[in-house]
């Protein structure tokens, strides 16, 4: 989506309400970040301000293919617009990863997440919100998360794993169905506490907590064994060979 789309979402009364209830999804998970470095990949900004008062920096990082808008949009920006499978950051750089409208929209969320993998400091933490393949959000596509490809839990802790992250803690968030009518407005915290009291599947959003995996498990290789035969190969007479050389 370009970052056009994604400002006007959140500048309208269902972005909002989105970002209100996945907001406390991510406080919720994260709620700790003093002399923490955070990186938001995708576009993160409409959360990042939850921690930009209290830990050490906050960067936002939007790819090429989106756009960047300028953020915070008062104070001096900490946004940039890069490749998202080339950060312009060293190893090891950042302290927290925080994922939004990132890893259903990447064309390789393999090389994405080996990416933000790579500029994790050790015990680092990723914090990905993705789109609920079964729920609401992601069947209509008058809102970001209904673009790209969503996830089931199952698809996203193997692409996880795959990736040298280890899953560690879920939540849910938007139950509340995508309609932009005053009355499902406001009953959107009745929806929210409902859903997740029953831990109802269809959430629009995950939002999963992962570490960074030091020490990645390495497939074992078996050596090769070289075959000897146990009878040389030897040259044999042809049938007959005798008898022509005879004549």
């Amino acid at each position: 989506m370009d970052v056009v789309d994604l400002r006007n979402f959140y500048a309208h009364r269902l972005g909002t309400v989105a970002r209100h209830f996945v907001g406390r999804g991510i406080r919720k998970r994260w709620t700790d970040m003093a002399g923490q470095r955070v990186l938001g990949v995708g576009y993160a900004t409409p959360y990042l301000g939850l921690f930009r008062e209290e830990a050490e920096r906050c960067l936002a990082f939007m790819p090429a293919a989106q756009g960047v808008v300028k953020w915070p949009a008062t104070r001096p920006a900490l946004a940039a617009l890069v490749e998202d499978l080339e950060m312009p950051l060293a190893d090891g750089a950042v302290d927290r990863v925080l994922l939004v409208h990132s890893l259903e929209m990447s064309q390789d969320a393999n090389a994405l997440l080996r990416e933000v993998w790579r500029v994790l400091a050790a015990g680092g933490q990723l914090l990905a919100v993705v789109p609920n393949r079964r729920g609401l959000w992601a069947r209509m596509d008058t809102t970001p998360f209904g673009h790209g490809r969503p996830y089931s839990r199952s698809q996203i802790t193997h692409l996880l794993r795959e990736t040298w992250f280890t899953p560690v803690a879920w939540s849910e968030a938007l139950y509340v169905p995508p309609i932009e009518r005053g009355w499902f407005l406001r009953s959107a915290l009745a929806w929210e506490r409902t859903g997740a009291t029953l831990s109802a599947p269809f959430a629009g959003v995950h939002i999963v907590e992962a570490t960074k995996q030091v020490y990645r498990a390495i497939p074992a290789r078996r050596e090769k064994r070289r075959l000897v035969p146990s009878l040389q190969p030897a040259l044999a007479p042809s049938p007959g060979g005798a008898a022509r050389q005879s004549q």
